[in-house]
């Protein structure tokens, strides 16, 4: 995506856009398939460069050192490769004694929904199914993950561990389709409630899977570090089962409110929260209005005696072929980002990049626009909409109004 989206080529120029509109704290990829060609190899000539350059002018970056499917393609088989364990400790090791200034890593984006797309559903390389797809990524990838989160309060002691998760909850059109909505409610907390070494109850829905599905070693996991939660919130993860065969949808009639998540979260882990990541796919006044319901929500969590830590909208600028999941990379744009690319790949400006400057400077959710939803965002979100009644809309702007 890096390369889809020309980032490689003008990703000054990007910082330079971003630092304008007011950030100094953000997420950023190390691209450890990059990096490591072989297994005896390091380049860290592009690292070296981009992270000097934030340094010198005052961005700090919380680095991301494995995202998704982004591990060395001589690992064959990724994260059921038996090699995975040893080579990703080797390379975090490394990053920490070549960058001891930094003050803050995610060591592994969302391990639950990787796992998740990797292993049970198939969707990702290597392509397992079921629980014990599940299961066999877990074990492999997790007891690496804990071990580099202890490694690090001696490598990186001043900095701080940024884990972030999906934020989801599941809901029942009727009373058969609980079962299904139960068993997903359990498993959002399992691998983190692992990470943390708590407790774990055998007769908990997704547990009781796990445990039929031979999974019980992986229970008395050594615990890992977390210092901050970063919740990765989209109108999709609130899921609502239709039947019990698990069949449902991502986009629940009736959601709860972001707020009430973040208190869920925050209330079982007692760790300070981030949002990690946000966005809305559709017209940039669309992206305006989530920014002002999301922040919003996180102002709301923060009155509820929340500690919020931070607030990141995913991505700067447009990320490309999420419409098939990244199966496929042939550089389709996705309309999510703060500004928006054009055929040749120029960041434009947009009613976003302006909610989104007023809220990097200080701005509170009360002060954005509210601009009415075009469609098809407006039947997405019609479940939301409760939860923004008190709000003064008005009409997009004009060069952004699309007519059908």
């Amino acid at each position: 995506m890096a390369e889809t989206t020309g980032h490689i080529a003008r990703w000054r120029s990007d910082l330079e856009l971003l630092a304008a509109c007011g950030v100094s704290r953000l997420r950023y990829p190390v691209r450890w398939h990059r990096i490591q060609p072989d297994r005896r190899t390091f380049d860290w000539a592009a690292t070296d460069e981009v992270l000097g350059w934030m340094r010198d002018h005052g961005l700090r970056p919380i680095v991301d050192l494995c995202h998704h499917t982004s591990y060395p393609r001589w690992l064959k088989r990724g994260f059921a490769d038996r090699r995975f364990g040893e080579a990703y400790l080797r390379y975090v090791e490394a990053f920490a004694g070549r960058y001891p200034w930094i003050e803050e890593y995610t060591l592994f984006n969302e391990p639950f929904t990787t796992f998740l797309l990797c292993g049970q559903m198939g969707v990702w390389p290597p392509h397992l199914e079921g629980v014990k797809g599940f299961l066999t990524l877990a074990r492999n990838v997790l007891p690496a993950l804990t071990e580099a989160s202890r490694a690090y309060r001696d490598l990186l002691p001043s900095a701080r561990h940024f884990y972030v998760e999906t934020c989801e909850r599941a809901s029942a059109a009727n009373p058969g389709a609980w079962a299904p909505a139960d068993v997903a409610n359990d498993r959002r907390f399992f691998v983190l409630d692992l990470f943390l070494g708590r407790s774990v109850d055998p007769g908990r829905p997704f547990v009781a899977e796990v445990l039929a599905a031979g999974g019980e070693p992986l229970l008395d996991l050594r615990p890992g570090h977390v210092d901050v939660l970063g919740l990765d919130y989209y109108a999709h993860n609130q899921w609502w089962y239709l039947d019990a065969r698990g069949r449902g949808i991502t986009t629940s009639p009736d959601p709860g409110s972001l707020a009430n998540l973040i208190v869920e979260y925050s209330d079982r882990y007692r760790l300070p929260c981030a949002l990690g990541e946000t966005n809305i796919r559709g017209f940039a006044s669309d992206r305006a209005t989530w920014l002002k319901y999301t922040l919003e929500q996180c102002e709301v969590a923060r009155a509820r005696g929340v500690a919020i830590d931070g607030y990141c909208w995913f991505p700067f600028v447009d990320s490309a072929d999420w419409n098939s999941l990244l199966v496929r990379s042939v550089g389709d744009i996705d309309p999510v980002g703060v500004f928006w690319l054009d055929e040749r790949l120029d960041r434009r400006p947009s009613s976003m990049s302006r909610s989104y400057t007023a809220a990097a400077r200080g701005a509170r959710a009360a002060d954005l626009p509210a601009y009415r939803f075009q469609p098809p965002v407006d039947g997405w979100l019609r479940g939301w909409m409760p939860q923004m009644t008190h709000w003064d809309w008005q009409d997009p702007p004009a060069l952004e109004l699309v007519v059908r």
